[in-house]
């Protein structure tokens, strides 16, 4: 019972609640010992995720329940997903202010000296919608369909490609002046500027448009450079945006784990509240697996489409954390969650309909 064995079942053990290795910990510990083979010095993996989810199913209340332990699970990954995306988002004030006009200006002239930019402004915020700092006059917005267009801000300029250009010698000069001035420069994006028409369609006849995107310190630089065609004059656009701050990444992780946390142990206390003869029983289950629904659905739409695209094109900052959640774009879906999860607690805090049997007279 105090060999090293013996030890590292305790430490197993440690998934059932207190009350319960108190009572029963010797007499389970016994029994596992009585029960491996000779000569074994630590648990199997099998053995060691049996004891994990039989004690995680006594924590929450459902020991015969044999899908207790996923959906506390589920519930407790995505709420902490939701809560590192919050605490990224917090992460990005310690963010520098963009670059003003002027000095994008000026970096725009060591890129590509001979253009000259023109509609170069201030930007209001980090992060606007349709232009503007987030507001409660941008919430329909937000809420119903446009949620996507609330994305971090960039200070930037166009300037028309010059008459009988190469693209190609634009992209050439721009990628050479930055690597000079200290930029780290990436790999080149092409675009087709429109699709096919309809047949019969060349596919190499449709200009392509090209980006290249760069960093350099807590900045980051896009260019884009459309070719002259028969519906467009060509142009040349140049943005500068703020690289991810430092802060976000263990502010994050906090928030995530701590997040993960107490979804658990409300999850714990709601399952716990709601076993036996509970009046809202079914229908505190229900409110649950609606909220799963309605923040996992997102989540599992967005994830594969925001890997994809990070893989196919070079980012010297990845997209925020909220945007790889389906977040603003359905943040519909995330606040009618967040109601059904309060209400399924609410629900749970009536009292059950078990009552402790009267002590018999003598």
């Amino acid at each position: 019972m105090t060999g090293p064995l013996a030890r590292r079942y305790r430490r197993l053990l440690f998934a059932y609640p207190r009350a319960y290795r108190r009572a029963r910990g010797d007499e389970l510990v016994g029994a596992l010992l009585d029960a491996a083979a000779p000569g074994l010095r630590r648990p199997s993996a099998r053995e060691a995720a049996n004891l994990v989810r039989h004690g995680l199913r006594a924590r929450l209340g459902r020991p015969a329940s044999r899908t207790v332990v996923t959906w506390a699970v589920l519930a407790a990954v995505i709420s902490g997903l939701f809560a590192a995306a919050f605490a990224a988002r917090a992460g990005w004030q310690t963010a520098r202010p963009l670059p003003r006009a002027a000095e994008a200006r000026a970096m725009l002239a060591e890129i590509l000296p001979e253009q000259e930019f023109a509609d170069l402004e201030d930007a209001p915020a980090l992060f606007i919608i349709y232009g503007s700092p987030l507001s409660l006059r941008s919430t329909r917005d937000l809420l119903l369909g446009d949620g996507g267009e609330y994305a971090q801000a960039g200070v930037a300029g166009s300037a028309p490609l010059p008459p009988m250009t190469d693209p190609a010698v634009i992209v050439d000069q721009a990628r050479q002046n930055l690597r000079a001035h200290g930029w780290t420069v990436y790999r080149p994006i092409f675009h087709e500027v429109y699709g096919c028409a309809g047949p019969p369609c060349d596919p190499t006849t449709i200009p392509r448009s090209t980006t290249i995107v760069a960093g350099r310190g807590d900045t980051t630089f896009t260019l884009e450079v459309t070719p002259t065609d028969s519906y467009n004059p060509g142009r040349i656009s140049g943005g500068f945006q703020r690289a991810t701050p430092a802060a976000v990444y263990p502010l994050a992780v906090a928030g995530g784990l701590a997040g993960a946390v107490v979804a658990f142990l409300l999850f714990g206390w709601a399952s716990r509240r709601t076993q036996g003869r509970h009046p809202a029983r079914a229908v505190v289950k229900t409110l649950l697996g609606i909220a799963l629904f309605l923040w996992w659905a997102p989540a599992l739409l967005a994830l594969p489409t925001m890997a994809w695209h990070t893989i196919d094109e070079p980012h010297p900052s990845w997209h925020p954390m909220w945007e790889w959640l389906g977040q603003p774009v359905f943040s519909l879906f995330f606040l009618l969650g967040c109601g059904a999860a309060l209400l399924s607690l609410a629900l749970a805090a009536l009292p059950s309909r078990d009552r402790e049997p009267l002590p018999a007279h003598t």
